[in-house]
């Protein structure tokens, strides 16, 4: 007869622990609800860490940027099970019914799960992201990869000269000139590049316009470094909506590569001068005239010493520095590249690992031809068969 009695007593306290809310008694007497509350909230929140987790790892995948607050989620998610996982632990390990003895045990785990739980329901009202990441803006291939850049005095000086140009007030346009093949754009990459690691400007950008420029695509490629989508077809509607968005930008350096003509930029839907104070303009050129037109600061690009040259083609072909008859042949060969160092750099893998006869060979053709410093310098180059 005790135990029926004990056990309605038991009952009947559990009941008023319950109705009057009293977390102390609720402590004693409800400790499998709380333990059964906490660790169906703990493995939830287990769950959606999980699967906010894979939608992350999905988003960085397509080179999306996280959001802030997911990442601030998924680290409180994770200290949080890492800090339960004792008391999860605990709970599997002792199967405490209604009649366990151990009343301070019951007391002080009850406690703490009590405590736990609403943190964990907390975490799980605010999981629910619309979005985990957004895709951030190209910062333009051009200056992620190795510009190859030619340590000569002539492209040291004219680096020194755009540097300085493009920090100083009033400068709004640059015009680097100089022969094709001397190393122009590979110099602006370099420019680009120091531009965007000391941070000189908001956005750098870099586009080619060549003799014939396809403006639709290099409106579509300097929107899309702005993440701007157009809503028309049309050039000239397409350059307002560049024109608007590019204002919107405190600092910026566009790098205009190969131009070949005077051009307006304007049609492009590049804001200069007056129209954008922070906007920068660095343009390569085979034209000194084309610098002029455009109004810009002259900066010429020279060719090659003739040891600075001979360096470059040795190092390119492989060459050891010494007095035999296939290097003396090597120089005459480097000499017929006149400085340049594109022609220099493809005539000398062109010619690397060949037989003496064989640069004895494209020494001579080199020597018969007229076209080498042609425009079109590589395709002038005599290569060896």
């Amino acid at each position: 007869m005790e135990e029926p009695v004990a056990s309605a007593a038991v009952g009947i306290v559990t009941s008023q622990a319950k109705e009057y809310a009293s977390p102390y008694l609720r402590y004693f007497f409800c400790y499998g609800e709380i333990a059964e509350d906490f660790k169906n909230q703990r493995n939830a929140l287990k769950l959606r860490k999980q699967r906010v987790k894979t939608r992350v790892d999905e988003a960085k995948r397509q080179i999306e940027i996280i959001y802030d607050d997911v990442e601030d989620w998924l680290r409180r998610a994770e200290k949080e099970l890492e800090e339960t996982q004792n008391l999860q632990d605990e709970v599997d390990r002792v199967k405490c019914f209604k009649w366990c003895p151990q009343w301070g045990w019951r007391y002080c785990l009850s406690k703490k799960l009590a405590e736990k739980t609403p943190i964990i329901t907390e975490l799980l009202k605010t999981s629910n992201f619309a979005q985990v990441g957004y895709r951030g803006s190209l910062q333009g291939i051009e200056f992620i990869t190795s510009t190859d850049f030619m340590d000569s005095e002539s492209s040291k000086s004219a680096l020194n000269q755009i540097m300085e140009a493009i920090s100083a007030k009033g400068v709004n346009m640059i015009g680097l000139h100089g022969m094709p093949g001397v190393g122009k754009t590979t110099l602006a990459k370099e420019v680009g590049k120091l531009a965007r690691e000391q941070k000189l400007f908001d956005k750098v950008v870099m586009f080619t316009m060549s003799q014939n420029p396809d403006i639709n695509k290099i409106q579509h490629k300097v929107a899309a470094m702005f993440d701007l989508k157009f809503q028309t077809d049309m050039e000239d509607t397409r350059a307002e909506e560049l024109w608007v968005r590019l204002k919107a930008e405190k600092d910026i350096l566009i790098i205009v590569d190969d131009l070949w003509e005077e051009f307006k930029l304007e049609r492009i839907g590049i804001p200069f001068g007056e129209d954008h104070k922070g906007c920068k303009i660095l343009l390569t050129t085979r034209q000194q005239q084309v610098c002029s037109k455009m109004k810009c600061k002259e900066i010429p690009l020279g060719i090659l010493s003739k040891d600075e040259a001979w360096v470059l083609f040795r190092d390119q072909a492989g060459l050891e520095d010494d007095c035999s008859i296939l290097n003396e042949v090597a120089k005459e060969v480097a000499g017929e590249c006149k400085g340049l160092p594109l022609a220099i750099v493809t005539v000398a893998k062109a010619l690397k690992d060949k037989s003496l006869d064989e640069w004895r060979d494209a020494n001579q053709r080199f020597k018969d031809s007229t076209h080498l410093y042609d425009e079109e310098v590589l395709g002038g180059c005599p290569r060896a068969s």
